[in-house]
C-alpha cells in the first residue's frame, strides 16, 4: 500500500476497496478524534445559551400561577436556580471523575457495572432511547417553533400567522443550525458566544428599563409581598416544577466534556459562571415586569415582554420579538449542539447504528449524528403535537436526572480511591435525589392522565430493541452496510484489526447528506429556488469534500 497524506497532518496506507476499486484510507498508527475546541467562554455561553431560550421573554408566568404571590414567585426563581446550581455541581463531579462525553448517559452506563452484566448497560441504553427519539429532538423543535413564531409575527401585524409559513421557518432555522453543527465545532461555538451576548443583551435592556421605572417610583405590584399566597403544596410543587423547567440546560456542558478544553477546571468553572447568571436574569426580568405589570395582568398576558415592551418602550418595543428570534435561534443551536453528542456516544458504545458515530474528518464533527437528529427533529415538527409531547415525557427527565444523582453516591463507593478533581459535598447529591423522586412523582400525583402511562410504556418498550440488538447482539448486517453506503463509509477489504483500521468516504462517492441537507432548504422556498442556489453549491462542494472517520473503538 502507498503512502497517503491526510488533512490535519495525518498519514496512512492507501488501499483500493476490493469491490468499487475505490481509494480508501487505512489509518494504522493515530486515532481521530474530536478536537478540545470549547474553552471557558464557549462553555459559559453553551450553558447559558440553552438555559435562557423563549420562556423568560413569553411565559414566565406558570411560577406565579402556582404560588399566589409576587413574593413566594420570586424565592421559587432563586429557589430553582440553587436547585439547578446543586445538580449541576453534582454533573461536575461526575464529568470530572469520567471525561466523555454524553453526560447522563456515559454516567448511568459506568455506575450500572455494579448490575449483573447483562443488566448493566439497560439504564443507559433507557435514557438514549427517550433522549434520543422523543426529548432532546422535541425540545430542539420546540424552541426551532418559537423562532419560527417570532421570526414572522412582525410582518402580520395583528393578523393569524399562518401554521404552515412557521413550520416552514423553523424547518429552515434547523437545517441552518444542523448546517453550522455539521461544517465546524468552532464556528458553532462562536454562534453560541454571539447570540448569548445577544440575549443577554436584551435582558439588559428589560432589566435596566424596570430599575428605570423603579427609580420614579413604581414600584406598587411589588409591595404586594406574599400577599395571596397560596397553602396547597402541590401548586407550589408544581410551580417549582415550572420554574426548573425554565432552567432547563444546566447539564448541557457535560454532552459536550471531550471536546472542552481542561475539563477539569473549566467544566466547574463553567457551572459556577452560567448558572448563578441566569438565576440573576431571571430574579431581575421578573422584577421588571412587576415594576409595570400586576399580577392579574401578567397572568393574562400572552406574551409577557411583549407587554412590557409596550409600556416602557414604546415604539422601540419592535426589539422585543427580535430579542426573541435571537434568543431562540442561539438555544436551538445550543440544543442541536449538545443532542448529536448523545446520539453519537451512543453509537460509539454499540446502542446505535455506528455509522452515526462516525467523524468528519476535516472539521472534526459528528456529521451524521448532526444529519440523524436533524431528520428526526423535522419529522417532529410535521405533525404539531409536539407541545403535548414534551408535557407527557417531562417527567422521564427528572427520572434519569435522580437516577444520576444516584450515579454519584454509587460511584464513590465502587470507585472511592480514583482521582476527583472536583468533588461535591455528599449531601448535594442525596437532597437533589429526594427532589428529583418528588418531581416524577409530583405531576403525576397531581394530575394522573393516561397519557403518562402511554409515556412510561414508551420508555419500557426500548427493552423490544435492546434484548435482541444488545443483550443477544443480534446483527442487521444488511442495515448497516446500507447505512455507511449512504454515507460513503468503505472498507478497504484487507482484514485490518479494529484498532489499526478506520474506515473513510471515497473520495468518488457523494454524500447522503449532500442531498439530504441541501434539499430541505430548497424545499422550504419552492418558487424561490433561485436564491438558494447559491448556498445549495456551497453545501455540495462541502459535502463532497467531507470524509468519515468510523470512531467506534478509541476514537471520540
Amino acid at each position: 500500500m502507498a503512502p497517503h497524506q491526510l488533512p490535519n497532518g495525518y498519514s496512512a496506507p492507501l488501499a483500493m476497496d476490493s469491490a468499487s476499486g475505490s481509494p480508501v484510507v487505512v489509518e494504522e498508527s493515530k486515532t481521530v478524534q474530536m478536537k478540545k475546541r470549547l474553552g471557558l467562554m464557549g462553555g459559559t455561553a453553551l450553558i447559558v445559551g440553552t438555559m435562557i431560550g423563549s420562556g423568560i421573554f413569553v411565559s414566565p408566568k406558570g411560577v406565579l400561577a402556582g404560588c399566589g404571590s409576587i413574593g413566594l414567585s420570586l424565592v421559587i426563581w432563586v429557589s430553582c436556580g440553587v436547585i439547578s446550581l446543586f445538580g449541576a455541581l453534582t454533573y461536575a463531579e461526575l464529568g470530572t471523575l469520567i471525561t466523555k462525553s454524553g453526560a447522563e448517559y456515559v454516567y448511568l452506563l459506568e455506575a450500572g457495572q455494579v448490575l449483573p452484566n447483562q443488566f448493566a448497560p439497560i439504564p443507559a441504553f433507557l435514557f438514549a432511547w427517550v433522549s434520543i427519539f422523543i426529548l432532546k429532538p422535541a425540545l430542539f423543535g420546540v424552541i426551532a417553533l418559537s423562532f419560527g413564531i417570532y421570526a414572522v409575527e412582525p410582518f402580520f401585524g395583528d393578523c393569524e400567522v399562518p401554521d404552515v409559513l412557521v413550520k416552514l421557518v423553523a424547518i429552515l432555522c434547523i437545517c441552518i443550525v444542523s448546517f453550522v453543527n455539521c461544517y465546524s465545532v468552532k464556528l458553532a461555538n462562536k454562534v453560541q458566544i454571539v447570540f448569548t451576548v445577544a440575549k443577554l443583551l436584551a435582558i439588559g435592556v428589560i432589566v435596566v428599563g424596570g430599575f428605570i421605572m423603579l427609580a420614579q417610583g413604581n414600584n406598587e405590584y411589588l409591595m404586594e409581598g406574599f400577599q395571596d399566597t397560596t397553602h396547597d403544596l402541590s401548586s407550589i410543587a408544581l410551580a417549582f416544577y415550572d420554574g426548573l423547567w425554565a432552567y432547563d440546560g444546566w447539564n448541557n456542558l457535560n454532552y459536550a466534556t471531550e471536546e472542552l478544553q481542561n475539563p477539569f477546571v473549566n467544566l466547574p468553572r463553567a457551572i459556577m459562571i452560567g448558572i448563578p447568571l441566569v438565576t440573576v436574569c431571571y430574579l431581575l426580568t421578573n422584577i421588571s415586569y412587576l415594576t409595570v405589570m400586576s399580577k392579574e395582568t401578567l397572568l393574562q398576558s400572552p406574551a409577557v415582554a411583549a407587554t412590557w415592551g409596550s409600556r416602557v418602550l414604546g415604539p422601540a418595543s419592535l426589539i422585543i420579538p427580535l430579542a426573541v428570534a435571537l434568543s431562540t435561534f442561539g438555544a436551538a443551536n445550543g440544543s442541536c449542539f449538545t443532542g448529536c453528542r448523545l446520539a453519537y456516544v451512543a453509537a460509539r458504545e454499540h446502542h446505535l447504528p455506528e455509522v452515526l458515530s462516525y467523524v468528519q474528518i476535516n472539521n472534526f464533527t459528528p456529521l451524521p449524528s448532526v444529519i440523524f437528529s436533524t431528520i428526526v427533529t423535522i419529522l417532529m415538527i410535521i405533525p404539531g403535537n409536539i407541545f403535548s409531547l414534551i408535557d407527557f415525557f417531562s417527567f422521564t427527565a427528572w427520572l434519569f436526572y435522580g437516577a444520576t444523582m444516584a450515579c454519584v453516591l454509587i460511584l464513590r463507593h465502587t470507585r472511592p480511591h480514583e482521582p476527583r478533581p472536583y468533588r461535591v459535598p455528599t449531601a448535594i447529591p442525596v437532597v437533589m435525589l429526594i427532589i428529583s423522586v418528588y418531581l416524577v412523582v409530583a405531576p403525576i400525583a397531581h394530575n394522573p392522565r393516561i397519557e403518562f402511562l402511554y409515556a412510561t410504556l414508551f420508555v419500557l418498550s426500548g427493552m423490544i430493541f435492546y434484548i435482541p440488538f444488545i443483550a443477544c447482539k443480534v446483527r442487521l448486517t444488511f442495515l448497516s452496510k446500507y447505512l455507511e453506503s449512504c454515507v460513503g463509509a468503505v472498507d478497504d477489504g484487507n482484514h485490518h484489526s479494529a484498532e489499526e483500521k478506520v474506515r473513510v468516504m471515497s473520495s468518488c462517492i457523494a454524500s447522503a447528506a449532500e442531498v439530504m441537507l441541501a434539499e430541505e432548504l430548497v424545499a422550504c422556498f419552492g418558487s424561490a429556488r433561485k436564491t438558494c442556489d447559491g448556498l445549495w453549491w456551497r453545501i455540495r462542494g462541502f459535502m463532497r469534500s467531507t470524509k468519515l472517520f468510523h470512531s467506534s473503538i478509541g476514537m471520540v
